[in-house]
């Protein structure tokens, strides 16, 4: 460390981009006084500084590098690139992010007396000296540069550039393309999409993820999840979506009848106790002027499009294992599941404690061996002021993506009962009752993946609590629970910058989380000092089928649930808390372990409920104690926001029955809100307080929130991120030949 507090590295291997430059590398590489005559350092220009405990801090840069896709560029050699130009008198560049996470280039320049300069001219002549990577993604002509009063370019002072596409700069080319760039733009928010643009970098994740298949299957395409994970963006999706027609891909009565049982109904049966209120619920706004009688017949409608509204559980004798059926669609008395509340007056207090009591008083009228599986309270404000309408349903008949399903169709029937107009549903795919028959067909094939999960379980895990659950004692009624907000800002990056830094998902990151927080906790606590720790993850199961399988529009309880054993290894704590590189290599790790577990989740729940053979060893071990689910965002609105939109505080919440045997010790669901002022993401933690104290739990809440805060910190790093073995398909390397690789070529060598 140099006496400006500029750091300088032994130079090896770093020559690269100084050859036949010798004004660039008298700058950079400088004499050593600490070795042999002759010698060199090489200057960084990162500013750095020591702290307390005797580690180098990152502070930032002393000159204007910069980072971008992995690319280390110094912005006054493309200044200079285009103030060559003969119609230019000025020129500046900046790196501007006007959408989180989508960092461009961007120049402004002033023309030289009586020059009407191109921009895009000026790009492509740039491009004759420049790399592609160094080209701003766009140029504006400025009359004069804005200065502040010292004479230094005021970079607040300049305009946002107006882009026609996206980052990428590049258009649909085909009518394939123009449908998914739309779908892409309307599910993930955005004002517009490019063909190269990552789904998962602009903020996706797997359940967005649903949202694009079901949206692109109503506008005539075919494409399935697995297609948009593996391919990520729309100019390698189109190739591969195929033209889809409004009829049904199977009959339309193929989903009445007896349902096969599914891992998530036989893990909720032998949870002991009763379950007859297990639900989740909705509260939205209503639009002004519904009616009744709209409500009644849109209801119909939906209720007689989605199947499993239509459940009934059967138990054949008090210890026999139930099982499901699915009635015909004149079975359910839809009028009668509707109740109407008159609230014109009150307060939003007064509001919000009807809703709540309505929501628990919905849940005790729900009895699935009756048939009843769903309660709509409406509250009714009067015609001209918009309502609430609240829907309880219950849980073996709905999961997180089927409430997207169930609103967007629920709003569109109501506007077509409204204008006397026939409605216009979602379009129909695979039954849950045929996709319940395919996962009982597929346990009976043979599978490799037994020792996976078995190494898992058998682990010896770092238990979050000196005492393990009891199911018997640890009911619901004795849960207790507390919800956290992350910030907009820091949820912004784990959204987008983290993901695209890392070539991972928002899931990884907060499991990567997860796992460090509950290592620290448990160290500070005097509960071990292992990294490992073993989590029962929920996915949205609808990727559970090898054929293609068309379930983004279909209702039901999909969900998978299956161990993780994650371990980010030796760790440096002073280093994660300061967003350093030890932090990066904990996400990139286990960013590997959670893929490797998800690749075969789907795979843990047939063995462990469905396959005789296996059961028995699976259930014999130990079940994870911490249990986690990311619901992916959902849209929700202020008193003023949109129709049928979620109310705040009742965004997707649930319950079970009073002594229903609790799940876990420690339950942590996590969504992302997204709300006029920007998206945050809220966390409820749930824990039976015979085992964790609040001031425990918060702690360990307050904790996972700092290492989210370091990670998004970590995310703005310059040598932040990088490719992992599971992001090259086509060839086999270590992590270490990996990093090795980005050093030497920059972090997109992965991509060519």
């Amino acid at each position: 460390v140099g006496v400006a507090g500029e750091l300088y590295i032994a130079g090896t291997q770093l020559a690269r981009g100084y050859h036949h430059r010798p004004d660039l590398t008298a700058e950079r590489f400088v004499a050593d006084p600490y070795g042999a005559p002759g010698s060199r350092m090489y200057r960084t220009g990162d500013l750095v500084r020591w702290n307390t405990d005797g580690q180098i801090e990152y502070l930032g840069r002393v000159d204007d590098q910069v980072k971008i896709r992995g690319f280390r560029i110094e912005l006054g050699e493309i200044e200079s690139a285009l103030a060559a130009h003969p119609d230019i008198a000025q020129a500046a560049v900046i790196v501007r992010e006007d959408r989180p996470g989508d960092k461009r280039l961007v120049g402004y320049v002033v023309p030289a007396p009586g020059a009407v300069p191109d921009p895009q001219g000026l790009r492509a002549d740039a491009a004759k000296s420049l790399p592609d990577y160094m080209v701003p993604s766009t140029v504006m002509v400025l009359d004069v540069l804005p200065l502040t009063p010292n004479g230094k370019l005021d970079r607040r002072e300049l305009p946002a550039p107006q882009f026609t596409a996206s980052a990428s700069g590049r258009a649909p080319r085909t009518p394939h393309e123009e449908i998914l760039c739309q779908v892409f733009a309307e599910v993930l928010g955005v004002d517009g999409v490019g063909i190269d643009d990552n789904f998962f970098e602009l903020g996706g994740d797997s359940i967005l993820a649903i949202q694009v298949v079901r949206r692109a299957g109503q506008a005539g395409l075919g494409i399935t999840p697995k297609d948009l994970f593996q391919l990520r963006n729309v100019r390698d999706l189109a190739p591969v979506a195929t033209v889809v027609t409004d009829a049904a891909t199977e009959d339309v009565d193929a989903g009445i009848g007896e349902v096969p049982a599914t891992p998530m109904t036989r893990w909720l049966f032998e949870r002991g106790g009763p379950v007859g209120r297990f639900h989740q619920a909705m509260a939205v706004h209503t639009p002004a002027g519904l009616t009744l009688d709209d409500l009644r017949a849109a209801l119909r409608s939906v209720v007689a499009h989605h199947d499993m509204l239509r459940l009934r559980v059967v138990r054949s004798a008090p210890d026999a294992v139930p099982t499901l059926e699915v009635r015909g669609r004149a079975a359910v008395h839809v009028d009668e599941r509707i109740s109407r509340i008159d609230v014109r007056g009150l307060s939003d207090d007064e509001m919000h404690a009807l809703t709540r009591a309505e929501l628990d008083a919905s849940a005790r009228r729900l009895d699935p061996e009756a048939g009843v599986v769903f309660g709509v309270t409406w509250c009714d404000a009067g015609p001209s002021a918009r309502g609430r309408l609240l829907w309880v349903v219950h849980h073996l008949a709905v999961d997180g993506v089927s409430w997207r399903i169930l609103l967007a169709d629920l709003a569109a029937a109501a506007q077509a009962a409204a204008s006397g107009t026939a409605p216009s549903l979602s379009r129909r795919g695979m039954s849950y009752r045929t996709w319940a028959t395919r996962n009982q067909e597929l346990a009976q094939e043979a599978s490799a993946d037994l020792p996976l999960w078995t190494s898992a379980l058998k682990a010896e895990e770092q238990s979050p609590g000196s005492r393990a659950l009891d199911p018997v004692r640890d009911t619901v009624s004795t849960l207790r629970d507390i919800t956290l907000s992350l910030p907009e800002a820091t949820t912004a990056d784990l959204l987008t910058t983290v993901p695209a830094a890392f070539h991972a998902t928002v899931q990884d990151a907060l499991l990567a989380g997860l796992t460090l927080a509950v290592s620290d906790w448990r160290r500070r606590r005097g509960l071990g000092q292992g990294t490992a720790v073993l989590v029962d993850v929920e996915g949205h199961g609808r990727d559970s089928l090898p054929a293609p399988a068309d379930l983004s529009s279909t209702v039901g309880w999909f969900t998978s649930l299956y161990p993780m054993l994650l371990d980010a290894g030796e760790v440096d704590w002073s280093d994660v808390w300061a967003g350093g590189a030890d932090l990066g290599r904990s996400l990139k790790w286990i960013k590997e372990q959670v893929r490797e577990y998800s690749e075969k989740g789907s795979g843990f729940g047939r063995l462990r409920y469905l396959r005789p053979d296996t059961e028995a060893e699976l259930a014999a071990l130990p079940a994870p104690q911490i249990g986690f689910n990311y619901l992916g965002r959902f849209d929700v609105s202020s008193g003023t926001g949109d129709d049928w939109t979620a109310v705040p505080e009742f965004g997707l919440v649930g319950g079970g029955d009073p002594g229903m045997g609790a799940a876990h010790a420690i339950e942590v669901d996590a969504v992302t809100e997204n709300r006029a002022d920007g998206a945050r993401l809220t966390v409820k933690w749930t824990w039976p307080n015979a085992l964790f104290t609040d001031a425990e739990v918060r702690d360990l809440a307050e904790t996972w929130f700092r290492v989210l805060g370091a990670l998004a910190a970590h995310g703005q790093r310059p040598d932040a991120g990088g490719h992992t073995p599971s992001d090259l398909s086509l060839v086999e390397l270590s992590q270490s030949e990996i990093d090795d690789f980005e050093d030497e070529l920059g972090s997109e060598w992965g991509t060519w």
